[in-house]
Protein backbone atom coordinates (compact mmCIF):
# COMPACT_ATOMS: atom_id res chain seq x y z
CA UNK A 1 0.00 0.00 0.00
CA UNK A 2 2.81 2.22 0.81
CA UNK A 3 4.01 1.83 -2.73
CA UNK A 4 1.15 2.77 -4.54
CA UNK A 5 0.85 5.48 -1.95
CA UNK A 6 4.39 6.90 -2.28
CA UNK A 7 4.19 9.30 -5.64
CA UNK A 8 0.31 11.05 -4.64
CA UNK A 9 2.02 11.74 -1.41
CA UNK A 10 4.90 13.42 -2.38
CA UNK A 11 2.70 15.17 -5.01
CA UNK A 12 0.48 16.52 -3.44
CA UNK A 13 2.95 18.25 -0.66
CA UNK A 14 4.38 20.06 -3.92
CA UNK A 15 0.75 20.90 -5.39
CA UNK A 16 -0.33 22.20 -1.73
CA UNK A 17 3.09 24.63 -1.28
CA UNK A 18 2.17 25.54 -4.92
CA UNK A 19 -1.75 26.32 -3.92
CA UNK A 20 -0.51 28.45 -1.07
CA UNK A 21 1.89 30.51 -3.20
CA UNK A 22 -0.63 30.91 -6.00
CA UNK A 23 -3.51 31.71 -4.15
CA UNK A 24 -1.22 34.47 -2.29
CA UNK A 25 0.12 35.71 -5.97
CA UNK A 26 -3.27 35.87 -7.50
CA UNK A 27 -4.64 37.69 -5.10
CA UNK A 28 -1.96 40.32 -4.88
CA UNK A 29 -2.13 40.82 -8.90
CA UNK A 30 -6.06 41.13 -8.28
CA UNK A 31 -5.24 44.14 -5.94
CA UNK A 32 -2.88 45.82 -8.03
CA UNK A 33 -5.66 45.14 -10.74
CA UNK A 34 -8.50 46.42 -8.97
CA UNK A 35 -6.68 49.97 -7.92
CA UNK A 36 -5.52 50.05 -11.71
CA UNK A 37 -9.20 50.07 -12.59
CA UNK A 38 -10.37 52.31 -9.81
CA UNK A 39 -7.96 54.90 -11.76
CA UNK A 40 -8.98 53.84 -14.81
CA UNK A 41 -12.69 54.48 -14.10
CA UNK A 42 -12.23 57.68 -11.81
CA UNK A 43 -10.58 59.42 -15.00
CA UNK A 44 -13.66 58.10 -17.09
CA UNK A 45 -12.83 55.42 -19.57
CA UNK A 46 -14.55 52.18 -19.43
CA UNK A 47 -12.91 49.40 -17.90
CA UNK A 48 -12.51 45.80 -18.41
CA UNK A 49 -13.54 44.04 -16.25
CA UNK A 50 -16.46 46.18 -15.44
CA UNK A 51 -17.26 47.17 -11.94
CA UNK A 52 -19.19 44.03 -10.64
CA UNK A 53 -16.13 41.81 -11.71
CA UNK A 54 -14.26 44.58 -9.91
CA UNK A 55 -16.14 44.38 -6.72
CA UNK A 56 -14.91 40.56 -6.27
CA UNK A 57 -11.11 41.58 -7.31
CA UNK A 58 -9.92 41.55 -3.19
CA UNK A 59 -12.10 38.10 -2.65
CA UNK A 60 -10.05 35.87 -1.55
CA UNK A 61 -12.15 32.96 -3.69
CA UNK A 62 -10.85 34.53 -6.80
CA UNK A 63 -7.47 34.06 -5.67
CA UNK A 64 -7.86 30.54 -4.72
CA UNK A 65 -9.37 29.49 -7.62
CA UNK A 66 -7.75 31.53 -9.74
CA UNK A 67 -4.39 30.36 -8.32
CA UNK A 68 -5.24 26.34 -9.18
CA UNK A 69 -4.43 27.01 -12.47
CA UNK A 70 -1.03 27.61 -11.21
CA UNK A 71 -0.89 24.92 -8.83
CA UNK A 72 -2.07 22.03 -12.06
CA UNK A 73 0.54 23.43 -14.26
CA UNK A 74 3.55 25.08 -12.91
CA UNK A 75 3.28 23.53 -8.94
CA UNK A 76 2.62 19.66 -10.67
CA UNK A 77 5.73 20.21 -13.12
CA UNK A 78 7.80 21.21 -10.77
CA UNK A 79 7.12 18.41 -7.94
CA UNK A 80 7.40 15.82 -10.47
CA UNK A 81 10.77 16.85 -12.33
CA UNK A 82 11.43 16.87 -8.15
CA UNK A 83 10.25 13.63 -7.90
CA UNK A 84 12.22 12.23 -11.21
CA UNK A 85 15.12 13.85 -9.56
CA UNK A 86 14.94 12.08 -6.18
CA UNK A 87 14.66 8.61 -7.76
CA UNK A 88 17.07 9.37 -10.18
CA UNK A 89 19.49 10.64 -7.65
CA UNK A 90 18.78 7.39 -5.38
CA UNK A 91 18.34 4.34 -7.76
CA UNK A 92 20.47 5.22 -10.35
CA UNK A 93 23.66 7.20 -8.52
CA UNK A 94 23.45 5.29 -5.35
CA UNK A 95 22.96 9.43 -3.67
CA UNK A 96 26.63 10.35 -4.61
CA UNK A 97 26.84 13.73 -3.44
CA UNK A 98 28.71 14.83 -6.49
CA UNK A 99 26.42 14.03 -8.71
CA UNK A 100 23.67 15.82 -6.91
CA UNK A 101 25.27 19.04 -8.73
CA UNK A 102 23.43 17.44 -11.89
CA UNK A 103 20.39 18.81 -10.74
CA UNK A 104 21.51 21.64 -8.76
CA UNK A 105 23.27 23.53 -11.58
CA UNK A 106 19.48 23.62 -13.74
CA UNK A 107 17.65 24.25 -10.44
CA UNK A 108 20.01 27.23 -10.14
CA UNK A 109 19.64 28.74 -13.58
CA UNK A 110 15.73 28.45 -12.93
CA UNK A 111 16.07 30.44 -9.96
CA UNK A 112 18.74 32.97 -11.75
CA UNK A 113 16.04 33.24 -15.02
CA UNK A 114 13.03 33.62 -13.43
CA UNK A 115 15.09 37.05 -12.00
CA UNK A 116 16.95 37.68 -14.67
CA UNK A 117 15.30 41.44 -14.75
CA UNK A 118 14.79 41.59 -11.25
CA UNK A 119 13.91 40.07 -8.28
CA UNK A 120 10.07 38.32 -8.19
CA UNK A 121 9.67 37.16 -4.84
CA UNK A 122 6.65 35.44 -5.32
CA UNK A 123 7.71 33.33 -8.68
CA UNK A 124 10.63 32.59 -6.89
CA UNK A 125 9.10 30.90 -3.75
CA UNK A 126 7.58 28.31 -6.61
CA UNK A 127 11.02 27.49 -7.93
CA UNK A 128 12.71 27.43 -4.33
CA UNK A 129 10.18 25.81 -2.20
CA UNK A 130 8.75 23.69 -4.37
CA UNK A 131 11.68 21.61 -5.29
CA UNK A 132 13.34 21.79 -2.19
CA UNK A 133 9.47 21.08 0.09
CA UNK A 134 9.27 17.65 -2.13
CA UNK A 135 12.59 16.32 -2.70
CA UNK A 136 13.26 15.83 0.83
CA UNK A 137 10.44 13.68 1.38
CA UNK A 138 10.46 12.11 -1.74
CA UNK A 139 13.78 11.00 -0.47
CA UNK A 140 12.81 9.67 2.66
CA UNK A 141 9.50 8.26 2.24
CA UNK A 142 11.34 6.02 -1.15
CA UNK A 143 9.93 2.67 -0.93
CA UNK A 144 13.01 0.39 0.11
CA UNK A 145 15.01 -1.70 -2.85
CA UNK A 146 14.10 -5.36 -3.50
CA UNK A 147 17.02 -6.67 -4.95
CA UNK A 148 19.07 -6.05 -7.69
CA UNK A 149 18.19 -3.68 -10.46
CA UNK A 150 14.90 -2.78 -8.92
CA UNK A 151 14.86 0.50 -10.94
CA UNK A 152 14.20 -2.13 -14.33
CA UNK A 153 11.39 -3.16 -12.06
CA UNK A 154 10.02 0.31 -10.99
CA UNK A 155 10.10 1.31 -14.80
CA UNK A 156 7.98 -1.68 -16.24
CA UNK A 157 5.38 0.32 -14.04
CA UNK A 158 5.34 3.60 -16.36
CA UNK A 159 4.72 1.76 -19.81
CA UNK A 160 0.89 2.65 -19.25
CA UNK A 161 1.95 6.13 -19.15
CA UNK A 162 4.46 5.81 -21.79
CA UNK A 163 2.00 4.11 -23.99
CA UNK A 164 -0.80 6.56 -23.48
CA UNK A 165 2.04 9.66 -24.44
CA UNK A 166 2.65 8.29 -27.51
CA UNK A 167 -1.53 7.64 -28.54
CA UNK A 168 -2.26 11.09 -27.55
CA UNK A 169 0.64 13.02 -28.56
CA UNK A 170 -0.32 11.15 -32.20
CA UNK A 171 -3.24 13.60 -31.99
CA UNK A 172 -1.30 16.56 -30.95
CA UNK A 173 -1.79 19.62 -33.54
CA UNK A 174 -3.27 23.11 -33.54
CA UNK A 175 -6.87 21.62 -33.51
CA UNK A 176 -6.33 19.34 -30.05
CA UNK A 177 -7.94 21.72 -26.92
CA UNK A 178 -10.63 23.17 -29.30
CA UNK A 179 -11.41 19.00 -30.09
CA UNK A 180 -11.11 18.43 -26.22
CA UNK A 181 -13.61 21.03 -25.29
CA UNK A 182 -16.00 20.24 -27.98
CA UNK A 183 -15.78 16.30 -27.91
CA UNK A 184 -14.63 15.63 -24.18
CA UNK A 185 -15.81 18.73 -21.94
CA UNK A 186 -19.00 20.11 -24.20
CA UNK A 187 -20.78 16.86 -24.52
CA UNK A 188 -21.69 15.75 -20.54
CA UNK A 189 -22.86 17.95 -17.82
CA UNK A 190 -19.48 17.20 -15.68
CA UNK A 191 -17.64 18.44 -18.45
CA UNK A 192 -19.54 21.61 -19.24
CA UNK A 193 -18.77 22.22 -15.20
CA UNK A 194 -15.09 22.15 -15.66
CA UNK A 195 -15.44 24.37 -18.88
CA UNK A 196 -17.69 26.70 -16.71
CA UNK A 197 -14.90 27.27 -14.23
CA UNK A 198 -12.41 27.62 -16.83
CA UNK A 199 -14.20 30.16 -18.34
CA UNK A 200 -15.19 32.24 -14.44
CA UNK A 201 -11.53 31.85 -13.08
CA UNK A 202 -8.73 31.40 -15.56
CA UNK A 203 -8.41 35.56 -16.29
CA UNK A 204 -7.51 35.62 -12.78
CA UNK A 205 -4.18 33.52 -12.71
CA UNK A 206 -3.69 34.95 -16.72
CA UNK A 207 -3.47 38.92 -15.27
CA UNK A 208 -0.26 37.18 -13.31
CA UNK A 209 2.28 37.16 -15.94
CA UNK A 210 1.12 38.84 -19.10
CA UNK A 211 3.26 41.17 -20.42
CA UNK A 212 2.12 44.97 -20.99
CA UNK A 213 1.11 44.18 -25.06
CA UNK A 214 -0.83 41.52 -23.81
CA UNK A 215 -3.05 42.99 -21.07
CA UNK A 216 -6.42 44.47 -22.28
CA UNK A 217 -5.68 47.90 -20.23
CA UNK A 218 -2.63 49.65 -19.57
CA UNK A 219 -2.28 53.16 -17.65
CA UNK A 220 -0.21 56.07 -18.27
CA UNK A 221 0.93 59.64 -17.38
CA UNK A 222 1.88 62.32 -19.79
CA UNK A 223 1.77 64.97 -16.95
CA UNK A 224 5.88 65.33 -17.57
CA UNK A 225 4.98 66.59 -21.12
CA UNK A 226 5.15 70.50 -20.64
CA UNK A 227 3.54 70.93 -24.44
CA UNK A 228 0.18 70.65 -24.87
CA UNK A 229 0.21 70.06 -28.61
CA UNK A 230 2.87 67.24 -27.96
CA UNK A 231 0.89 65.50 -24.91
CA UNK A 232 -2.24 65.38 -27.03
CA UNK A 233 -0.75 64.16 -30.20
CA UNK A 234 0.88 61.48 -27.85
CA UNK A 235 -2.39 60.98 -25.76
CA UNK A 236 -4.41 59.88 -29.49
CA UNK A 237 -1.18 57.31 -30.36
CA UNK A 238 -1.86 55.90 -27.02
CA UNK A 239 -5.07 55.55 -26.50
CA UNK A 240 -5.06 53.61 -29.87
CA UNK A 241 -2.88 50.93 -28.20
CA UNK A 242 -5.20 50.64 -25.36
CA UNK A 243 -2.51 53.27 -23.22
CA UNK A 244 -4.80 55.11 -20.84
CA UNK A 245 -3.95 58.52 -19.46
CA UNK A 246 -4.35 58.71 -15.75
CA UNK A 247 -4.00 61.88 -13.90
CA UNK A 248 -2.98 62.42 -10.62
CA UNK A 249 -0.79 60.28 -8.48
CA UNK A 250 -1.89 56.33 -8.84
CA UNK A 251 1.06 54.41 -9.65
CA UNK A 252 0.77 53.74 -13.80
CA UNK A 253 2.32 51.30 -16.13
CA UNK A 254 4.10 54.02 -18.11
CA UNK A 255 5.64 57.12 -17.93
CA UNK A 256 6.75 59.36 -20.64
CA UNK A 257 8.41 62.55 -20.10
CA UNK A 258 10.07 64.97 -22.70
CA UNK A 259 13.02 67.26 -23.32
CA UNK A 260 14.52 68.55 -26.84
CA UNK A 261 11.76 65.93 -28.24
CA UNK A 262 13.14 62.90 -26.92
CA UNK A 263 10.74 61.08 -25.09
CA UNK A 264 11.82 59.05 -21.95
CA UNK A 265 9.81 55.58 -21.50
CA UNK A 266 10.04 55.14 -17.93
CA UNK A 267 8.25 52.40 -15.67
CA UNK A 268 8.30 51.54 -11.96
CA UNK A 269 11.43 54.68 -11.30
CA UNK A 270 13.48 53.24 -14.40
CA UNK A 271 13.87 55.02 -17.72
CA UNK A 272 13.49 51.62 -19.78
CA UNK A 273 13.79 53.70 -23.68
CA UNK A 274 14.31 56.43 -25.56
CA UNK A 275 13.27 57.89 -28.56
CA UNK A 276 12.86 60.63 -30.65
CA UNK A 277 9.42 62.08 -30.65
CA UNK A 278 9.11 62.04 -34.27
CA UNK A 279 9.95 58.14 -34.54
CA UNK A 280 7.44 57.32 -31.75
CA UNK A 281 4.55 58.99 -33.78
CA UNK A 282 5.59 57.42 -36.87
CA UNK A 283 6.00 54.52 -35.06
CA UNK A 284 4.03 53.79 -31.84
CA UNK A 285 2.69 50.05 -32.18
CA UNK A 286 7.05 49.37 -32.66
CA UNK A 287 8.53 51.29 -29.47
CA UNK A 288 5.30 50.18 -27.24
CA UNK A 289 6.30 46.92 -27.78
CA UNK A 290 9.62 47.04 -27.47
CA UNK A 291 8.96 48.91 -23.87
CA UNK A 292 6.52 46.05 -23.30
CA UNK A 293 9.43 43.14 -23.76
CA UNK A 294 11.76 45.53 -22.10
CA UNK A 295 9.83 45.54 -18.74
CA UNK A 296 8.07 42.09 -19.42
CA UNK A 297 9.62 39.96 -16.03
CA UNK A 298 7.29 36.69 -16.35
CA UNK A 299 8.48 35.59 -19.57
CA UNK A 300 10.24 32.33 -18.60
CA UNK A 301 8.02 31.90 -15.83
CA UNK A 302 4.90 31.98 -18.71
CA UNK A 303 6.91 29.09 -20.82
CA UNK A 304 7.72 27.25 -17.99
CA UNK A 305 4.27 27.53 -16.63
CA UNK A 306 2.50 26.43 -20.16
CA UNK A 307 5.18 23.68 -20.54
CA UNK A 308 4.18 22.58 -16.92
CA UNK A 309 0.54 22.52 -18.62
CA UNK A 310 1.33 20.53 -21.67
CA UNK A 311 2.91 17.90 -19.74
CA UNK A 312 2.76 17.91 -15.59
CA UNK A 313 -1.06 18.17 -15.61
CA UNK A 314 -1.80 15.03 -17.91
CA UNK A 315 1.00 13.36 -15.50
CA UNK A 316 -1.03 14.30 -12.43
CA UNK A 317 -4.23 13.31 -14.20
CA UNK A 318 -2.96 9.84 -14.53
CA UNK A 319 -1.46 9.87 -10.72
CA UNK A 320 -4.40 10.85 -9.48
CA UNK A 321 -6.70 7.66 -11.33
CA UNK A 322 -3.61 5.47 -10.71
CA UNK A 323 -3.78 6.22 -6.77
CA UNK A 324 -7.69 5.29 -7.02
CA UNK A 325 -7.53 2.42 -8.03
CA UNK A 326 -4.46 1.05 -6.45
CA UNK A 327 -6.41 1.70 -3.12
CA UNK A 328 -9.58 0.05 -4.48
CA UNK A 329 -7.35 -2.83 -6.05
CA UNK A 330 -5.81 -3.60 -2.66
CA UNK A 331 -8.84 -4.32 -1.11
CA UNK A 332 -9.77 -7.02 -3.22
CA UNK A 333 -5.76 -8.57 -5.01
CA UNK A 334 -2.30 -8.82 -3.38
CA UNK A 335 -0.77 -5.64 -3.37
CA UNK A 336 2.12 -6.56 -5.73
CA UNK A 337 -0.40 -7.17 -7.92
CA UNK A 338 -2.30 -3.91 -7.44
CA UNK A 339 0.06 -1.52 -9.02
CA UNK A 340 -0.14 -3.88 -12.34
CA UNK A 341 -3.82 -3.75 -12.40
CA UNK A 342 -3.94 0.13 -11.58
CA UNK A 343 -1.67 1.11 -14.32
CA UNK A 344 -3.63 -1.40 -16.64
CA UNK A 345 -6.75 0.40 -16.13
CA UNK A 346 -5.25 3.86 -16.66
CA UNK A 347 -4.80 2.75 -19.94
CA UNK A 348 -7.46 1.33 -20.49
CA UNK A 349 -9.29 4.33 -19.42
CA UNK A 350 -6.81 6.55 -21.30
CA UNK A 351 -7.45 4.41 -24.78
CA UNK A 352 -11.56 4.71 -23.76
CA UNK A 353 -11.16 8.79 -23.61
CA UNK A 354 -9.47 8.61 -26.62
CA UNK A 355 -12.38 6.62 -28.14
CA UNK A 356 -14.42 9.42 -27.09
CA UNK A 357 -12.61 11.91 -28.85
CA UNK A 358 -12.71 10.40 -32.25
CA UNK A 359 -16.28 9.25 -31.97
CA UNK A 360 -17.08 12.74 -31.12
CA UNK A 361 -15.44 14.33 -33.47
CA UNK A 362 -17.66 12.55 -36.45
CA UNK A 363 -17.06 11.30 -39.46
CA UNK A 364 -14.97 13.45 -41.89
CA UNK A 365 -17.29 15.61 -44.31
CA UNK A 366 -16.47 16.14 -47.88
CA UNK A 367 -17.13 19.40 -49.69
CA UNK A 368 -19.48 17.95 -52.16
CA UNK A 369 -21.35 16.21 -48.92
CA UNK A 370 -21.93 19.34 -47.13
CA UNK A 371 -25.77 19.54 -47.74
CA UNK A 372 -26.53 16.13 -46.53
CA UNK A 373 -24.19 16.48 -43.38
CA UNK A 374 -26.00 20.00 -42.81
CA UNK A 375 -29.28 17.75 -41.48
CA UNK A 376 -27.55 14.58 -40.15
CA UNK A 377 -29.27 12.99 -37.21
CA UNK A 378 -25.87 13.54 -35.38
CA UNK A 379 -25.26 16.82 -34.11
CA UNK A 380 -21.07 15.73 -34.29
CA UNK A 381 -21.97 15.46 -38.09
CA UNK A 382 -23.20 18.55 -38.34
CA UNK A 383 -20.34 20.47 -36.35
CA UNK A 384 -18.09 19.07 -38.42
CA UNK A 385 -19.90 20.62 -41.99
CA UNK A 386 -19.94 23.96 -39.76
CA UNK A 387 -16.03 23.59 -39.35
CA UNK A 388 -15.63 22.94 -42.96
CA UNK A 389 -17.80 25.71 -44.22
CA UNK A 390 -15.49 27.61 -41.84
CA UNK A 391 -12.26 26.08 -43.23
CA UNK A 392 -13.56 26.75 -46.69
CA UNK A 393 -15.05 30.10 -46.14
CA UNK A 394 -18.20 29.29 -47.46
CA UNK A 395 -21.58 31.53 -47.54
CA UNK A 396 -23.66 29.81 -44.44
CA UNK A 397 -26.33 31.28 -45.96
CA UNK A 398 -26.23 29.33 -48.84
CA UNK A 399 -27.26 26.36 -46.84
CA UNK A 400 -30.85 26.95 -45.43
CA UNK A 401 -30.45 24.25 -42.79
CA UNK A 402 -28.32 26.04 -40.61
CA UNK A 403 -31.98 27.88 -39.62
CA UNK A 404 -32.05 24.44 -37.49
CA UNK A 405 -29.09 24.86 -35.99
CA UNK A 406 -29.89 28.20 -34.52
CA UNK A 407 -32.22 26.28 -31.65
CA UNK A 408 -29.87 23.68 -31.00
CA UNK A 409 -29.13 22.31 -27.61
CA UNK A 410 -25.81 21.56 -28.12
CA UNK A 411 -23.06 23.86 -27.33
CA UNK A 412 -20.00 23.01 -29.99
CA UNK A 413 -23.13 23.19 -32.62
CA UNK A 414 -24.07 26.58 -31.95
CA UNK A 415 -20.53 28.06 -31.07
CA UNK A 416 -19.31 26.80 -34.33
CA UNK A 417 -22.95 28.32 -36.05
CA UNK A 418 -21.84 31.65 -34.19
CA UNK A 419 -18.14 31.11 -35.87
CA UNK A 420 -19.19 31.06 -39.29
CA UNK A 421 -22.01 33.69 -39.05
CA UNK A 422 -19.02 35.78 -38.70
CA UNK A 423 -17.79 35.31 -41.96
CA UNK A 424 -21.23 35.48 -43.90
CA UNK A 425 -22.04 39.07 -45.40
CA UNK A 426 -25.95 38.04 -45.80
CA UNK A 427 -28.59 40.22 -43.68
CA UNK A 428 -30.35 37.46 -42.48
CA UNK A 429 -27.54 35.63 -40.84
CA UNK A 430 -26.52 39.26 -39.25
CA UNK A 431 -30.05 38.55 -37.39
CA UNK A 432 -29.34 35.15 -36.72
CA UNK A 433 -25.58 36.29 -35.13
CA UNK A 434 -27.38 39.06 -32.97
CA UNK A 435 -29.53 36.56 -31.23
CA UNK A 436 -26.94 34.29 -29.87
CA UNK A 437 -25.45 37.66 -27.82
CA UNK A 438 -28.33 36.17 -25.35
CA UNK A 439 -27.51 32.57 -25.19
CA UNK A 440 -26.85 30.91 -21.64
CA UNK A 441 -23.40 29.42 -22.24
CA UNK A 442 -20.14 31.74 -22.01
CA UNK A 443 -18.14 30.12 -24.84
CA UNK A 444 -21.17 30.97 -27.85
CA UNK A 445 -21.64 34.55 -26.28
CA UNK A 446 -17.98 34.57 -26.46
CA UNK A 447 -17.91 33.81 -30.30
CA UNK A 448 -20.93 35.96 -30.95
CA UNK A 449 -19.04 39.09 -29.85
CA UNK A 450 -15.58 38.06 -32.06
CA UNK A 451 -18.01 37.39 -35.26
CA UNK A 452 -19.63 41.01 -34.58
CA UNK A 453 -16.48 42.06 -34.90
CA UNK A 454 -15.43 40.35 -38.20
CA UNK A 455 -18.57 41.32 -39.55
CA UNK A 456 -17.48 45.36 -39.36
CA UNK A 457 -21.26 46.73 -38.65
CA UNK A 458 -20.12 50.07 -36.84
CA UNK A 459 -23.63 50.22 -35.64
CA UNK A 460 -23.47 47.52 -32.96
CA UNK A 461 -20.57 49.36 -31.04
CA UNK A 462 -23.21 51.05 -28.73
CA UNK A 463 -24.96 47.95 -27.85
CA UNK A 464 -21.85 46.46 -27.28
CA UNK A 465 -20.41 49.01 -24.93
CA UNK A 466 -24.24 48.43 -23.23
CA UNK A 467 -23.76 44.67 -22.55
CA UNK A 468 -20.09 45.40 -21.13
CA UNK A 469 -21.32 47.84 -18.75
CA UNK A 470 -24.29 45.21 -17.26
CA UNK A 471 -22.43 41.83 -18.07
CA UNK A 472 -21.32 39.47 -14.93
CA UNK A 473 -18.96 37.58 -16.93
CA UNK A 474 -14.91 38.97 -17.41
CA UNK A 475 -14.49 36.66 -20.25
CA UNK A 476 -17.08 37.64 -22.53
CA UNK A 477 -16.19 41.65 -21.45
CA UNK A 478 -12.72 40.84 -22.99
CA UNK A 479 -14.08 39.19 -26.03
CA UNK A 480 -16.46 42.57 -26.38
CA UNK A 481 -14.07 44.58 -25.78
CA UNK A 482 -11.97 43.27 -28.53
CA UNK A 483 -15.01 43.71 -31.11
CA UNK A 484 -15.02 47.01 -30.27
CA UNK A 485 -11.39 47.72 -30.90
CA UNK A 486 -12.06 45.61 -34.05
CA UNK A 487 -14.65 47.70 -35.04
CA UNK A 488 -12.33 50.95 -34.98
CA UNK A 489 -13.89 51.84 -31.92
CA UNK A 490 -11.31 53.77 -28.96
CA UNK A 491 -11.80 54.80 -25.41
CA UNK A 492 -12.58 58.11 -24.89
CA UNK A 493 -12.72 59.84 -21.17
CA UNK A 494 -16.65 60.53 -20.36
CA UNK A 495 -15.99 63.21 -18.30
Amino acid sequence: MSRCLYVAKVLLLGLLTAQIIATIQVYLSNAGLYHSLISIRNAGYLTIPNQRIMQGLLELSPAFFGGIFFTLSLGAGLSLLTLAAAWIWDRLFSRKKILLLLFLVPWIGLLAGVNLKGFCPIVTSYFFLIPIIVFVPALRWLPARRGQRVWLKEIVHLIPLIVLTVLWMSQADSHLFVGLRDNLLLSNSFGMKINDFYYKYTLYPAEVFKSLDQKTLKTCSLEHINKKTIAGLLEKKLISHDYLDIKGNAVVDLIIAEQENILSFKNKGKTILETPLKDFLSRPGNVLREFSLRTDRHGLFRHFTFFSLLIGFPITLYIVFYTIFCLISCAFVDTRISPVISGILCLLVGIALLVFFHIGAGAKVEEKDLHEAMVSAHWQDRVAALKLIQQKGLEIGSFNAYKDMLTSPHIPERYWLTRVLGASRQPDTYKDLLGFLDDPYPNVVCMAFHSLGQRGKKRIVREIVKRIETSDHWYEQWYAYRALRTLGWKQTRSK
